[in-house]
């Protein structure tokens, strides 16, 4: 017994009970048909990728973030961060045979080194969608309007998604004089919501000029209004009209022209931190935990591709977070307590008749019902205690008299009520409701 191996796990790596990965799949499965809906189609990529493929466009935090390693080749390798850099690989390499706009979703693990805590975790689940191929203003609000259904769907409702054109603050930062600064300034204001005003100013002087080039950055970022209020001051701070602020302006009209307009606020200290963003930004966050963070975020990236191929290609896209979701889901008590997928558990009364229970089995799967067959005659507390424990809401019994005349008893476990010599065709029309 000394030889025995500890059964333990990475840090920020996570076993899941069929319970929660029985909520899990349903929020995938729900999310996977709003994205089909919208006309996006699944691909998918290796979890391994060329270092250089991860690390072409990126700053130094990601490097750090990198589980990387050299395989049995002597190639230098790394488990993939996200799934919108691998997608842009992908889209040199296939790009004869691909129809553009290409509109895809790819819903992944992918893996990080980052320190684990409350939301966030090594290992965890990306629910992306992108459209390349597009430099529109539709395909920018069919991103965002994604977003607000498939969180809709998984009913999450109580939702606001914050959005902002990197355009704009690149013009406001060129008029101050410090756009060679704009990835350090734009990774410093992506902070604000973690770490306050006063750090990233902080933060921001050592990348100005002077303490009153901070201050004015932290009072752009900092303009309040409704939607397009915002979008006038923007305007007028950045130097007056151009294609960013009638971007905003036009994806805000398709918005009203939805009747879904309220869900969108239009935030200037939404930046998103990572350098191959070009244009409009967005990130949500739940109304009643907004200190689990963002759970779904994206933008437009205009030439991503373009590190791997010769053609501009532009895209735009959007990523639930879905282990981030989920841990704020738990915080508020939303979430499943489904323990098994099963209708209906045909309990083991007598060994005898179990050639019965497995006919009774396959004509209620024909009707497609979900059957389970307890396969041991043990004491029936035992098996209605296993059955309560999945959660399974019907039960079905069968006596002698049962076998003679090709019956048995539904029995409805939460409320114990029975019906007794039942055929298939009444008990799968009780089952289905």
């Amino acid at each position: 017994m000394a030889n025995l191996i500890q059964p333990k796990i990475l840090k920020g790596f996570r076993d899941f009970l069929p319970s929660n990965q029985i909520f899990r799949d349903s929020l995938v499965e729900k999310i996977t048909d709003v994205y089909r809906s919208f006309g996006f189609v699944p691909i998918d990529t290796p979890v391994l990728e060329y270092s250089e493929i991860l690390l072409r466009k990126s700053n130094g935090e990601t490097e750090k973030q990198l589980f990387r390693f050299q395989d049995n080749g002597g190639r230098d390798v790394a488990l993939r961060f996200d799934l919108t850099v691998p997608f842009a690989r992908y889209t040199a390499e296939h790009y004869a045979e691909l129809c553009f706009p290409f509109k895809r979703y790819h819903i992944a693990k992918v893996w990080r080194g980052e320190k684990p805590q409350a939301g966030r975790y090594r290992e965890f689940i990306q629910c992306d969608v992108d459209t390349v191929g597009s430099d529109s203003a539709a395909s920018d609000f069919e991103i965002l309007n994604v977003m607000k259904c498939a969180l809709n769907a998984i009913n999450v409702k109580n939702i606001k998604i914050h959005v902002n054109h990197r355009g704009i603050f690149n013009r406001f930062l060129d008029k101050l004089g410090v756009i060679d600064k704009s990835e350090d300034i734009l990774r410093a204001v992506d902070k604000i919501l973690k770490v306050g005003q006063d750090e990233v100013k902080k933060e921001l002087l050592s990348y100005c000029n002077d303490e009153k080039t901070a201050d004015e950055i932290i009072d752009f970022i900092s303009t309040k209004g409704s939607f397009l209020e915002i979008v006038d001051k923007l305007e007028k701070k950045a130097g007056g009209p151009a294609e960013d602020t009638c971007r905003l302006r036009e994806i805000y009209e398709m918005m009203k022209a939805s009747g879904i307009e309220d869900t969108y606020v239009l935030n200037p200290a939404i930046t998103r931190g990572l350098d191959y963003y070009t244009g409009i930004v967005y990130e949500t966050f739940l109304d009643e935990l907004p200190s689990i963070g963002s759970i779904c975020s994206g933008g437009r990236y205009d030439n991503l591709a373009g590190l791997y191929m010769k053609e501009r290609l532009p895209g735009v896209g959007m990523s639930i977070g879905l282990d981030r979701l989920i841990a704020g889901l738990e915080q508020l008590g939303i979430t499943g307590n489904k323990g098994s997928y099963v209708d209906v558990e045909i309990f083991c009364t007598d060994k005898n008749q179990s050639v019965y229970y497995q006919k009774i089995a396959s004509l209620l799967r024909n009707k497609n019902i979900n059957v389970e067959v307890f396969p041991d005659a043990k004491k029936m507390n035992q098996q209605y205690n296993l059955t309560e424990a999945k959660s399974i809401p019907w039960g079905i019994l069968v006596s002698e008299d049962d076998v003679k005349n090709n019956t048995f008893t539904l029995k409805k476990l939460a409320t114990r009520e029975c019906f007794d010599a039942c055929t298939v065709e009444k008990a799968a029309s009780l089952i289905k409701g």
